[in-house]
């Protein structure tokens, strides 16, 4: 057996670099890339020494790219996979502590979103000859503990690498973890420094050029057939479209077979632009933050075909949407534990496949034409009320834009191919309601964790997986200022985005939520919060502080000039207005289960607590 001499660090990148992926194009022939798309990496004591040496070496076909935070890279990492498809990987590499730490909450949006992301933190000395070494956390109960055992709950691989030839089996397994479509997630190798530089002779073949496709499970003949029985003997059957649809790359089996069954669709927020919302059966968003189109249409609903979604509670209602008489579900995914949520009839399948074999297997049925009618009836209605929000209102003086009115502004200048971006706060409930997506991954929302500070960081990954989209980034003041060191990265990168800055002063998002509980106006605007200065954050100043050509503009009307010089420039260019905290959307939607206090002093809080009993009363609970 050939062996090749190299230090643990040198073998694990070279043999990153000999991994490749089939990749699929939007026209439907398939290339095959590299699986990882590049490392980010903040060196530290933990990993310049090993890691960064090794990834000097291969840095002419593994690239690195050096961020401003560790949080941050890791969602850059996770975006460009998502828009990706799963297809292709970065990996993310930190010194031990702090550094290590600041990726956990990353982890966790990959984690809950289904994708697939690889963690290198450093780690602690295997020796332990230096230890307590700089950073390192000591568990006097523990011998073993270190920083990194954090990243247990939010992984869905993780080894600790004390050994160097510990990497041939953890590496093997870590990429079979992140190319599986049921179990893929974060993977975390904790690296401990010493072995990251000790040598030992890998055996050749751990360097051998390895080519991984998707894999696309079809359904078992079984479980197919109940679904099948299940549909035909639907009255009004309704299909709800997550991101397990666009990461199976299944949005023109769905288009297809929504119309041939005459089947409306709602989408998650993972599953939006799976169809054009221009799809006659296209209902919309569906949820807490869904359409009246879709909600209408799943609240009577007696079969329920859920394809590729969790069905987390801002798509059920917290389980109290879905109150059609008799009402059954069909889970279509990939991972059992998805398809089988509240007694469904699980179909453990590919989107795609599942698709193309259900349908099949249904021939010539298709629902009530009555039932189908409506639902274009629904859509229809829907959306010329959506106008009345998103439309450009006559110039009031000083007033505020609401964020529905800045979406549409925005909507108007936006082309099919742009990606629009959000994740956290008020603006995703709007997007979900109100934005219209044309094309396949033209909207991309992190609202599996609703993770603030998400948008900036996964814009550039979004930018860096597709370079030739225009990425317009929706964020509100209270997510910027919690991450925004990656506008840095990207005019360093010389990856441009587009940043539309609403400022309303606050978490204008969980201000509605606790006055809608009863509770007064605390600690979420500015001017509820203890100050003895009210702060007046310059945006503008401060992206153009971090490279961004910047503007910030004084009214809805000048948003759309503002914004044809931000698509018009070659660098980030960051739009700043302010908008009203209080408005919002308040068509469409659906409960959601935020429990509210038995007791209080407050009367708005008792009176909220009533409402709160009586929705309870129609959740649906499963198993």
């Amino acid at each position: 057996m050939r062996k090749i001499r190299l230090t643990m660090s040198q073998a694990l990148v070279r043999a990153m670099a000999a991994q490749k992926s089939v990749v699929e194009s939007e026209a439907g022939d398939t290339h095959i890339q590299p699986f990882f798309g590049g490392v980010w990496a903040i060196f530290g004591h933990g990993n310049v020494a090993g890691m960064g040496e090794a990834l000097h070496g291969v840095r002419d076909v593994l690239p690195t790219y050096r961020a401003h935070n560790e949080q941050a890279m890791a969602h850059a990492a996770t975006a460009y996979t998502k828009a990706m498809r799963r297809r292709r990987v970065m990996a993310c590499t930190t010194s031990i502590g702090p550094g290590a730490l600041n990726l956990v909450t990353a982890a966790a949006v990959a984690h809950v979103n289904r994708l697939p992301l690889l963690l290198l933190p450093g780690d602690v000395f295997a020796s332990r000859r230096p230890d307590p070494v700089l950073q390192q956390i000591e568990d006097w109960a523990d011998g073993t503990i270190s920083a990194n055992d954090a990243f247990r709950p939010v992984s869905r691989y993780f080894d600790r690498i004390t050994r160097p030839e510990q990497i041939i089996p953890a590496f093997a397994r870590a990429m079979e973890v992140l190319t599986d479509p049921a179990e893929c997630g974060p993977v975390t190798l904790g690296l401990c420094q010493d072995v990251q530089t000790e040598a030992f002779d890998f055996p050749a073949h751990f360097f051998e050029e390895r080519v991984w496709s998707a894999r696309r499970p079809r359904p078992d003949t079984h479980e197919l057939a109940a679904a099948v029985l299940r549909l035909q003997d639907a009255k009004r059957p309704f299909i709800i479209c997550g991101g397990g649809t666009l990461y199976s790359g299944a949005e023109r089996e769905l288009a297809a077979f929504a119309l041939m069954h005459g089947i409306p669709v709602g989408e998650t927020q993972a599953g939006k632009s799976s169809l054009a919302t221009s799809h006659p059966l296209n209902m919309g968003a569906i949820g807490v933050t869904g359409t009246t189109a879709a909600n209408d249409l799943v609240g009577e609903a007696d079969v329920i075909l859920a394809v590729g979604t969790r069905l987390q509670d801002f798509t059920t209602g917290s389980w109290a949407l879905f109150q059609g008489e008799g009402r059954r579900i069909i889970g279509l995914n990939t991972q059992p534990f998805d398809a089988g949520k509240h007694r469904a009839q699980p179909l453990v399948a590919d989107a795609r496949a599942g698709l193309m074999d259900l349908g099949a297997a249904l021939g010539g049925w298709k629902a009530e034409a009555r039932w189908t009618d409506r639902a274009m009836e629904n859509k229809e209605s829907w959306y010329k009320l959506a106008e009345r929000y998103t439309a450009a209102p006559a110039e009031q003086g000083n007033a505020l834009p609401s964020d529905a009115q800045v979406i549409g502004a925005v909507q108007r200048q936006a082309r099919p191919s742009d990606v629009i971006l959000c994740a956290a706060g008020g603006l995703p409930g709007e997007l979900h309601k109100l934005w219209q997506a044309e094309t396949p991954g033209g909207y991309h929302m992190e609202y599996g964790f609703s993770c603030m500070g998400y948008e900036i960081a996964g814009g550039l990954g979004v930018k860096m997986a597709q370079p030739g989209r225009e990425v317009i980034v929706m964020v509100g003041d209270g997510s910027y200022l919690m991450m925004n060191s990656e506008i840095a990265t990207s005019v360093m990168l010389g990856r441009k985005l587009i940043l539309v800055i609403l400022d309303n002063r606050g978490f204008g998002c969980i201000n509605r939520l606790q006055h809608a509980t009863g509770g007064a106006g605390f600690n979420n605007l500015l001017k509820d919060a203890v100050h003895e200065v009210l702060p007046e954050v310059d945006f503008a100043m401060h992206a153009r502080s971090l490279g961004a050509v910047s503007e910030k503009v004084e009214s809805l009307s000048a948003l759309g000039p503002a914004l044809e010089r931000a698509r018009a420039s070659d660098r980030t260019y960051a739009v700043v207005i302010d908008t009203d905290p209080l408005m919002s959307t308040d068509a469409g939607g659906y409960w959601w289960d935020v429990a509210v206090p038995e007791v209080s002093v407050r009367e708005e809080v008792r009176a909220a607590r009533e409402h709160y009993v009586a929705a309870v009363d129609r959740q649906f609970i499963g198993n």
